[in-house]
């Protein structure tokens, strides 16, 4: 389900203006998650690391209102919920895109979503999840300890998805530190707002 946002009365109609108008209207910030407790829980109960991670950082994303705005022409629709279309990596050396629901309990998000990686991994081919805009696209770079990234992108195709790239897990002392780059579309939000979701994604990381 979606909503029309009405431009005339939002507080950042002029930002959405100004921004829309450029050739690239997407900036990013990249910054360290302490993800200890997340890391040795889900070691420790034989979980994916990766889904555990992957479903609190939607489920922070989905609380910050402009992570679920898209623009459609010149309207802006805001979703009731967004959910993941991340890169699975193949045996092949390969990729491909999935798309995995959110769901609000991490037991029927992972169920959900192994069976959903299973079927990429089976898959050839660089075929694009069927999802829309209502999701986020994620990038697992699990081999690199990245301090910035910059994405392939096409200008002529007006995407305003935010992007979400997770890095290697890399020990600092006694903590386990894992880098996260976010993207996303200026004329729909700014850095206060990722703020936001950096700090609801942290929160969750130490449940």
């Amino acid at each position: 389900m979606k909503q029309l946002l009405d431009l005339d009365t939002w507080v950042r109609k002029e930002h959405f203006n100004f921004f829309r108008q450029f050739e690239e209207p997407f900036f990013g910030v990249t910054t360290d998650i302490d993800c200890t407790t997340a890391f040795n829980k889900a070691k420790a109960s034989g979980d994916s690391f990766f889904l555990s991670y992957l479903h609190k950082s939607l489920a922070a994303a989905n609380e910050i209102t402009p992570f679920r705005y898209r623009i459609a022409g010149d309207e802006v629709w805001v979703y009731d919920q967004v959910h993941a279309s991340p890169t699975i990596n193949r045996p092949d050396g390969t990729f491909g895109f999935a798309y995995m629901n959110f769901y609000e309990d991490a037991a029927a998000f992972e169920a959900s979503s192994k069976a959903e990686i299973e079927r990429v991994r089976q898959s050839t081919g660089l075929i694009p999840a069927v999802s829309g805009e209502n999701v986020i696209h994620y990038s697992s770079l699990p081999w690199i300890n990245f301090t910035a990234v910059s994405h392939a992108r096409s200008f002529s195709f007006k995407d305003s998805c935010p992007k979400i790239t997770f890095g290697k897990v890399k020990e600092v002392g006694a903590r386990k530190m894992m880098p996260v780059s976010v993207h996303v579309h200026h004329a729909l939000m700014d850095g206060f707002h990722v703020a936001q979701f950096l700090d609801g994604f942290q929160q969750r990381m130490e449940e």
